[in-house]
């Protein structure tokens, strides 16, 4: 063999054994749970300006209400409150996904457990009200589709659906609570992104957690445990594929709806990393 044939197959051997060395990039997002914390920040919120509350919802003659609440999370019952957090959105991927040729997957998603608060009280012609947002009834279901940018990370689509209790309780403590039940939409945000977790992160994590899921601060459901797949995050190593942000861009964590803005951040209770 020639001199130069061999110089050949000495890097060729090289290269192949380099590349064996380098991590597998991830091929499946598995099943299972996000994690997101709201902040009293106001940048969440419920608008009711476009289907305002009835006249007399709140007392014989009260107006209309046509006001903004401004929102904050509370975190959530569960069996593992160490492990959660702060955590008072959870949102459940249901199948695993694997990328496909284009580094794309898809999967089916629904909001499980929720559990918001008004920053502060709103004033009414009847008093001041206390506001908690929580889930009710049968949540839909949406589509995911999560696309590949780096070699474990990228951005995702996933617009939301969801049916809420609106619950307005007198600060006084005189007087009954209200409620109203109202479905949500929120678009998908072209922005959000996501980050592979290692899976040997998840060693000695439960596969399933009960948590508080119709707002009475008792864990009554289980839904499942955190996965490879972290929402709101990206790898270091691939910021430099982030496009700048631009200063009527939606935050890259936000939801944004008709109705409703959902600015939570994607750490969620997580010391996962």
């Amino acid at each position: 063999m020639k001199i130069e044939q061999i110089r050949w197959v000495v890097v060729l051997s090289i290269l192949i054994l380099a590349l064996g060395a380098l991590p597998a990039a991830a091929e499946t997002v598995y099943a299972g749970i996000d994690t997101w914390v709201t902040h009293p920040n106001g940048q969440s919120f419920h608008d009711f300006s476009r289907s305002p509350l009835p006249s007399g919802f709140f007392c014989a003659g009260s107006e209309p209400f046509t006001g903004r609440v401004a929102l904050r999370g509370v975190p959530l019952a569960s069996d593992e409150p160490k492990l959660l957090g702060d955590t008072d959105t959870i949102i459940e991927r249901l199948d695993d996904a694997p990328f496909d040729r284009m580094g794309v997957a898809a999967t089916r998603v629904h909001v499980r457990a929720l559990s918001l608060a008004s920053i502060a009280p709103i004033q009414t012609a009847c008093g001041a009200y206390d506001v908690h947002v929580t889930l009710t009834g049968q949540q839909p279901v949406t589509t995911m589709r999560i696309f590949k940018e780096g070699a474990d990370s990228g951005r995702f689509l996933a617009p939301l659906a969801l049916q809420v209790k609106i619950t307005f309780t007198p600060v006084s403590g005189l007087g009954r609570a209200l409620e109203v039940v109202r479905p949500v939409r929120f678009d998908a945000n072209p922005r959000n992104q996501w980050a592979l977790r290692p899976m040997d992160k998840l060693r000695g994590v439960p596969s399933r957690l009960r948590v508080d899921t119709d707002g009475d601060n008792v864990p009554d459901t289980y839904v499942k445990g955190p996965s490879n797949f972290r929402a709101g995050v990206r790898q270091a190593q691939d910021k430099t594929l982030q496009s700048p942000r631009m200063p009527t861009d939606p935050d890259p964590n936000c939801h944004l709806g008709p109705d409703a803005y959902h600015c939570p951040d994607g750490s969620g209770g997580y010391t996962l990393k």
